[in-house]
């Protein structure tokens, strides 16, 4: 990988009133990766991408990309940027070629073959107009739009929301094929976690507009334990845990899942005296919506429906 980051962040800061939409963001892409941006809804992710793309201003704080000042991207810059958003926004009365025709003016490498490859794909018909299309087919006009000019940084922000399976596995067939070429990156926010964790090497987790986690996908998946605790009869309290997230007590049984498991953790939950303990496969999925969720302990739903009278 090339030593210099294709996006670089320091302090970046945006606020709208007197709320911080995003507040002191410190990141780095490296080039040729494919970098998941999670967060829940309203975390600052959208905030974030347009300020990247210099189309919203900071508050404070510095920002580049493809190593230019996020405040004054020249055009030859923007030309080197995909970027694909889940409104997909086009212009209604628009034939799909005429889309094609217009967008290429704009992108000195634009490669036709990809444009056609992809509207081929969804089936789309060069003189279909944008307005008559599905919501599914408008997607796969937009991811075609994104990639033919073979951008060297696509920026997806949630661009799957409301597209069917097969559209759905066409745009990830196509951050694939994307990063087919080390040279290639991908910036991408998204909601579909078993598509994180198909093609990401890199996520960073927005919380509440502070960004709490950003490391190897690899790194945050193995800092995240699940552990089951077996007893004969009911189980304890739970007392203090190093690193716990979250608790599930169920009945002769308690799960919990910890952050940055380690020997202070296991002689914790040892003490604890369970008749069984043992390791449970996390998925990525689990593991972000417990770092994310409320700590302490819980109890199953089902659990607390059936103890009602």
């Amino acid at each position: 990988m090339n030593e210099q980051p294709v996006i670089r962040t320091q302090g970046l800061t945006r606020y709208f009133g007197a709320k911080p939409a995003v507040y002191d963001l410190n990141l780095e892409v490296p080039r040729g990766c494919v970098f998941a941006f999670l967060g829940r809804n309203g975390s600052g992710k959208t905030t974030t991408i347009r300020m990247l793309l210099g189309l919203l201003e900071p508050t404070r704080g510095e920002g580049s990309i493809l190593g230019h000042d996020i405040r004054s991207l020249p055009p030859e810059v923007r030309a080197r940027i995909g970027y694909l958003t889940e409104d997909h926004q086009l212009y209604g009365w628009m034939s799909v070629r005429e889309c094609g025709e217009f967008q290429s003016r704009f992108y000195p490498l634009w490669n036709e073959q990809i444009f056609r490859a992809v509207i081929g794909h969804f089936n789309l018909k060069p003189t279909a107009r944008v307005k008559d299309l599905s919501r599914g087919e408008r997607a796969g006009l937009c991811l075609g739009l994104t990639l033919a000019p073979e951008p060297e940084l696509l920026v997806l922000d949630d661009p799957a929301i409301g597209l069917d399976p097969v559209a759905h596995r066409s745009l990830i067939e196509s951050m694939i094929y994307l990063t087919r070429r080390s040279d290639r990156t991908i910036f991408f926010s998204s909601h579909q976690l078993a598509d994180v964790e198909r093609v990401a090497d890199y996520v960073a987790v927005l919380d509440r507009s502070v960004l709490q986690v950003c490391c190897p996908l690899e790194t945050f998946r193995n800092s995240v334990r699940q552990i089951r605790l077996r007893f004969s009869s009911a189980p304890p309290p739970v007392p203090k845990i190093p690193g716990l997230l979250q608790a599930f007590r169920a009945e002769g049984e308690l799960r919990l899942t910890c952050m940055h498991y380690n020997d202070a953790t296991e002689q914790a939950l040892r003490a604890l005296a369970p008749a069984q303990m043992e390791m449970v496969p996390i998925s990525l999925e689990d593991a972000f919506i417990s770092y994310l969720g409320e700590r302490g302990e819980k109890s199953f739903i089902l659990s607390e429906t059936e103890a009602q009278p």
